[in-house]
C-alpha cells in the first residue's frame, strides 16, 4: 500500500510539473495575422497572451519593452500595430505612430517591432508634431543637408524652425501644385510630398 501511495504521489508531481511547464512555454504555431495588416510569432508571456500585443501597453521609454498593465500609472503607450522582422524591410507602422519599439528575440518569439502610440499628449506622430517614423501630410521639415530634410514642430517649438510643410500626397512630382518648393519623399501609395515655403 505505501509503495502505491508513493508511486501515485510521483505520477501526480510528474503530472502537475509537465503541466506547469506548458503553461509557460509559448505556442509555436504558424503565425497569426493582427490588426493593423501585419503578423507575428507568438512572444514571451507578459500580462497579455502575447507580449506587447496588439492593443497592450508599454512603460515610459522608447528602447526598452517593458509590459504593464494599460490601467496601471506605469503605462505611457499603446501597441497600434506589430509586424514581424526589420523595420526597414517590413510594412510601414502606421501615420500616426509615436515611435518603434524593436522586440529583441527571446526563446522562440521571433524579433520584430511595435508601432506606438502615446497615451497622452505630446504625439509628434500626429501631423505637424515634428516626430514619428513616417512624414506624412501635415508635417514640416527642414533642410538637413547633402539633399536630405528632417522633421520639426509645425509651431516652431521643435529643435529647428520649420522651412517647408508637406500640403499633399501624390503618386508623381508632376501632380504637385505649382507652389511646390520641395519634393518629399513619403512612401506608401502615394510616395511623393509637395511641400511649400513656410
Amino acid at each position: 500500500m505505501r509503495g502505491t501511495r508513493a508511486w501515485l504521489g510521483a505520477l501526480l508531481m510528474a503530472a502537475l510539473a509537465v503541466t506547469g511547464l506548458g503553461g509557460c512555454q509559448t505556442s509555436s504555431g504558424a503565425a497569426r495575422d493582427r490588426a493593423g495588416g501585419g503578423s507575428t510569432a507568438p512572444g514571451p508571456s507578459g500580462f497579455g497572451a502575447e507580449f506587447l500585443a496588439v492593443d497592450e501597453c508599454s512603460s515610459f521609454g522608447t528602447t526598452s519593452s517593458t509590459e504593464v498593465p494599460c490601467t496601471s500609472e506605469r503605462a505611457a503607450a499603446r501597441v497600434i500595430a506589430r509586424f514581424d522582422g526589420d523595420p526597414s524591410k517590413g510594412p510601414a507602422c502606421p501615420a500616426t505612430t509615436d515611435f518603434v519599439l524593436h522586440i529583441g528575440a527571446s526563446g522562440t518569439a521571433a524579433p520584430g517591432y511595435a508601432c506606438m502610440r502615446n497615451l497622452e499628449p505630446p504625439h509628434p506622430g500626429d501631423p505637424g508634431g515634428g516626430g514619428g517614423p513616417r512624414t506624412v501630410v501635415g508635417d514640416c521639415v527642414y533642410g538637413a543637408g547633402k539633399g536630405e530634410v528632417r522633421e520639426t514642430a509645425c509651431d516652431g517649438k521643435g529643435g529647428h524652425a520649420p522651412e517647408y510643410k508637406v500640403t499633399s500626397a501624390v503618386t508623381r512630382r508632376s501632380q504637385c501644385p505649382s507652389s511646390t518648393a520641395l519634393y518629399v519623399q513619403l512612401g506608401g501609395e502615394r510616395p511623393v510630398g509637395c511641400a511649400r515655403t513656410v
